[in-house]
């Protein structure tokens, strides 16, 4: 992500961030700004609302808990501050938060969960339509049964990745 920095006058500065207050604070409001300017011609609603800028939390760790908490977070592939955001997430909304390589494996098994039933529901169709007997009909049969293990074993994967991830996030001492 690219960063742009401009210095300005101290009252236009003043000026500026009293406008951007309602708009979200400073950032997002140049944000709104940037993106507005790079619109293209007839692009987009007018006059949208910002997102709202997120509240700033402070916690004071003395240096035996904050290396801790830096091992925890590096060992995870977050910042302290995002680690911590997380364990605030889990703990309020009972959501998990993901490392990045954990991410991308729930992505594939999703795609391959996609695969698995757009297959069956390919097979149903055909089932449902045609006339089968004797052989070709258990043929059909064993792989929608193969489907459904394959199916039921991805669907476990998920699971287990999702209470462990809430285990790892949860909050019980």
């Amino acid at each position: 992500m690219t960063n742009f920095n401009v210095r300005i006058e101290d009252g236009l500065a003043a000026r500026f961030d009293a406008w951007a207050a309602g708009r979200g604070g400073r950032s997002p409001a140049l944000r709104h700004l940037i993106e507005t300017a790079c619109r293209p011609a007839g692009g987009g609603p007018a006059g949208e609302r910002l997102d709202p800028r997120p509240v700033k939390l402070t916690v004071r760790l003395s240096a035996r808990y904050s290396a801790g908490l830096s091992a925890l977070a590096a060992e995870f592939g977050l910042t302290p501050n995002a680690w911590v955001a997380a364990l605030v997430r889990r703990a309020v909304q009972g959501r998990p938060t993901f490392r990045r390589a954990d991410e991308l494996l729930l992505i594939a098994i999703a795609g391959e969960v996609r695969r698995i039933g757009v297959n069956l529901n390919q097979m149903a169709r055909a089932l449902n339509t045609a006339v089968l007997e004797g052989r070709v009909l258990h043929t059909q049969l064993v792989a929608v049964g193969d489907f459904r293990r394959e199916l039921r074993a991805h669907l476990t994967g998920l699971l287990e990745a999702f209470e462990g991830n809430l285990s790892y996030w949860s909050t019980d001492l």
